[in-house]
């Protein structure tokens, strides 16, 4: 027995000589790395999305997949205007077919509220589901996201996890229930982040709730969805599809970002822009550039309306971990503070400007601000979408992208900025209050920007053309 405990011990020493000496690979000499040391800005970025299934029909297999999660009480959400339309049908045979047990909610406000949201929460804490459906644009996928979020955490607060300084902006650590989310929009890109957006009422401004915890399971990405889609709807949706990739590109970079969070999982959903998310921008923008006129134009353009669905969550993977800034921390006091502007093609009971649009109004005098930061960016961006750049001057890119931008928008008729949806100049320190709070997406913007900074792209805003 001994003599066998030595031939042990003498091939494990013959083993250790010879090991590998380089780090990655000998055990023997390898070491636990040290802990970064954390300084006041982040160091790292991380990419979160949900898995996404793509084709024509792909609709029809979501029975099996919630027969695959063994899901036995199904929640599916949706709007009135939807439950009459061929997607949820659709979704709804599959359910059928594979005899899966589920209630419908399609109480979800086109532009949700605070009280929207609660409304159906308290439908998802009632109904003890084990999984969720969410069929729609980013209203229905958002309040679902939210609905999942708080019955699985229902001695929360509201405001727990609603993002601060308006919320208190916890870490979600609850285990979630399985989310399918099958998008009807091309815009939002909610099927694939951990975003859940809402009206609140009380401070007359848009928030939400940022944490990876809440992204879908699956995002089911059916282009058959899209041609049923209002010219307007195409048009507003591809103009937030448009704002997140240019957004997202010209962000902040990650390692500019502070504070350093000292835990992972207070890393936050937006992180700034970063080599991933960029090549996701990029491409969602090539993308906007080639089909979104053509998709607007032509309702039985098939190609069109495709590849849009395919760019919003093109857009969504890279704005969901790098993030917006500009035009969405000054858009959400533009949906908050509407007055009676009701858009076309959106069949509505109340006053509403469509995030889309909200979005793109100041696009131009935003970039024409921020192009002192990173100026080849912009010059990149604004050759995508068709400037003639080769004898621009890199000073220049601003203007040249806000030029390529309003030409772009004029071409599509849209609303001649902030004037023509009901704001004049006495709203200006109201807007300019309501955008004060959006800080989670503000301070990703790669200039600073003071209050009077606010107020004069909001005044530039009023008019585009």
């Amino acid at each position: 027995m001994a003599a066998g405990r030595e031939r042990v011990s003498r091939l494990l020493r013959q083993l250790e000589r010879a090991a590998c000496r380089c780090p990655s690979h000998g055990h023997t000499y390898s070491q636990v790395p040290e802990r970064p040391t954390l300084g006041s800005t982040d160091y790292a970025f991380e990419m979160a999305i949900s898995n996404i299934r793509y084709g024509e029909g792909v609709t029809k297999e979501i029975g099996m997949d919630l027969q695959n999660l063994g899901a036995r009480r199904v929640c599916l959400m949706t709007d009135k205007n939807l439950s009459k339309l061929p997607p949820v049908n659709a979704v709804l045979n599959s359910l059928a077919k594979y005899g899966i047990n589920f209630q419908i909610y399609d109480n979800v406000r086109v532009e949700p509220t605070d009280q929207s949201f609660l409304d159906a929460i308290q439908f998802a804490k009632k109904g003890e589901f084990d999984a969720y459906v969410a069929v729609g644009g980013g209203s229905v996928m958002d309040t679902c996201k939210a609905a999942n979020l708080y019955a699985a955490s229902p001695s929360a607060e509201f405001l727990d996890y609603v993002n601060a300084p308006i919320g208190k902006g916890k870490p979600v650590t609850v285990p979630l229930k399985p989310l399918i989310a099958v998008p009807t929009t091309s815009g939002t890109g909610s099927e694939t982040t951990g975003v859940a957006i809402f009206d609140f009422k009380e401070l007359k401004v848009k928030t939400g709730i940022a944490s990876r915890a809440i992204k879908p399971t699956l995002g089911l990405i059916d282009p058959l969805h899209t041609l049923s889609m209002p010219e307007r709807i195409v048009a507003n949706s591809g103009f937030d599809v448009l704002c997140h990739a240019l957004e997202s590109y010209t962000a902040l970079p990650y390692h500019q970002r502070s504070p350093c969070p000292s835990n992972p999982i207070e890393r936050p959903a937006y992180q700034g822009s970063n080599p991933v998310s960029d090549v996701w921008a990029l491409h969602a923008l090539r993308i906007v550039a080639k089909y979104l006129k053509r998709a607007i134009r032509n309702p039985e353009d098939r190609e069109a309306r495709a590849n849009m669905h395919l760019a919003s969550a093109f857009a969504g993977i890279g704005f969901g971990n790098a993030g917006v800034h500009l035009c969405h921390g000054m858009s959400y006091p533009i949906s908050g503070l509407v007055k009676t502007y009701k858009p076309k093609d959106y069949n509505v009971d109340h006053s509403l400007v469509p995030h889309g649009l909200s979005v793109v109004l100041t696009s131009p005098a935003v970039f024409a601000f921020t192009a002192q930061i990173h100026p080849e960016r912009h010059l990149e961006a604004a050759e995508i979408l068709g400037a003639d750049i080769r004898t621009a001057r890199i000073k220049d890119a601003g203007l040249i992208l806000a030029d390529a931008l309003r030409k772009f928008l004029f071409d599509l008729n849209v609303d001649d900025g902030l004037a023509a949806i009901g704001y004049s100049k006495a709203d200006i320190p109201a807007l300019v209050k309501g955008t004060l709070p959006q800080e989670r997406v503000t301070k990703l913007s790669p200039r600073p920007q003071t209050e009077e900074d606010l107020s004069a792209l909001f005044e530039a805003s009023m008019k585009l053309y």
